[in-house]
């Protein structure tokens, strides 16, 4: 599913994809319709954020304020060559998940886990920096995490998505509204940060987004043809792998994983090239334009489109479950606008190898 905040015009757009899928979880099937297409972000008094890229805003105060850097994520040396990107078995075919490609990636580091709340704080310190769903005023919060005083506050959730709810004074700092913190979360991923936010972020840091097939050859963590970063079984030795639902989706997560939300990075074995929660725990922002359509040639370091209306993510979230949202494999994708943000959204970075 793909939640779509739009400030440029101040237009609210929710695309959702409901997934049924047969008992071997691999024929998927859409609602036609999510009936979202009539939500519009309500102006606020006549007010409404910058249409100004938030990266380029802050692009002078970053450069002259990151010496300090001591709690930036470690970087992972990948050495690249071909693999295999995608799948010629999509799991959601509406999705681009095929066809299965081969591609030709250089050299590039990328950092072991997602950026954390402590480190995001660190950028925002330095900066002053203030992301898009702060200016916004509000953010996408699942419904199951918000206390019973903000449920009574909500005017209304988007129709086709019910558990999905614009919360008044949600961002990185209050997660599940104003009644929340992150005091007891500073090892948790940053979260309800857009993409032009992450960029910002990976500007300060000197590093940048991964594109999606550098995201997706990390994932991979040098297996081929697999569906997870550690192989075909989702939990291999009844053991968990990632933070991922269990239970009936929406109404109940067991929390058999060990945690009904985001967990604390590091918190699941590493894949084979060392990474974290490169599937799971929260969806991770891309560099690419998001297309639908592939061919099976070759090509040598894709960077998607060079244009588009939104953005890629991958990797899946803790609120995946096989019988809605199957995306927490290598090959899946989704996509939000730039301006986005939501309670299972963050990011890692990426850098070219210094010459």
């Amino acid at each position: 599913m793909a939640l779509s905040l739009r400030s440029c015009g101040a237009v609210l757009s929710v695309v959702c994809v409901s997934l049924q899928f047969a008992v071997n979880g691999l024929e998927a099937g859409s609602s036609p319709d999510c009936g979202c297409s009539s939500l519009n972000r309500e102006p606020s008094e006549g007010k409404h954020p910058s249409c100004e890229n938030p990266a380029d805003k802050y692009s002078a105060v970053v450069n002259e304020k990151s010496s300090d850097h001591d709690t930036l994520s470690k970087m992972v040396l990948l050495q690249g060559g071909w693999f295999l990107m995608g799948t010629d078995e999509p799991g959601i075919p509406q999705d681009g998940e095929g066809p299965q490609r081969r591609v030709w990636l250089d050299p590039f580091h990328i950092e072991e886990h997602e950026v954390t709340n402590k480190q995001f704080q660190r950028f925002t310190n330095q900066t002053g920096y203030v992301t898009e769903a702060e200016r916004f005023g509000d953010s996408f919060v699942f419904e199951g995490l918000l206390s019973e005083d903000i449920k009574s506050s909500l005017s209304h959730a988007v129709a086709a998505a019910p558990w999905w709810s614009p919360v008044k004074g949600a961002d990185w700092r209050h997660p599940e509204g104003p009644d929340s913190d992150i005091a007891d979360r500073m090892d948790h991923p940053v979260l309800h940060v857009s993409w032009a936010d992450a960029q910002a972020y990976c500007q300060w840091a000197q590093r940048r987004l991964p594109t999606e097939a550098e995201w997706e050859f990390a994932c991979r963590g040098g297996l081929q043809d697999r569906l997870y970063p550690w192989g075909n079984k989702l939990m291999p030795r009844g053991q968990h792998y990632a933070n991922l639902w269990q239970g009936n989706f929406p109404n109940h997560n067991t929390a058999e994983d060990g945690y009904s939300k985001a967990s604390p990075v590091m918190s699941f074995p590493a894949n084979g090239f060392g990474l974290y929660d490169i599937v799971g725990n929260v969806w991770e922002w891309t560099a690419d334009w998001w297309n639908v359509h592939h061919t099976r040639d070759h090509s040598r370091n894709p960077k998607g489109p060079e244009t588009g209306t939104d953005k890629v993510k991958k990797g899946g979230s803790y609120m995946c479950h096989k019988s809605y949202c199957y995306r927490y494999r290598c090959a899946a994708r989704s996509q939000n606008t730039p301006d986005s943000s939501a309670s299972n959204l963050g990011f890692r970075c990426a850098a070219d190898p210094k010459l």
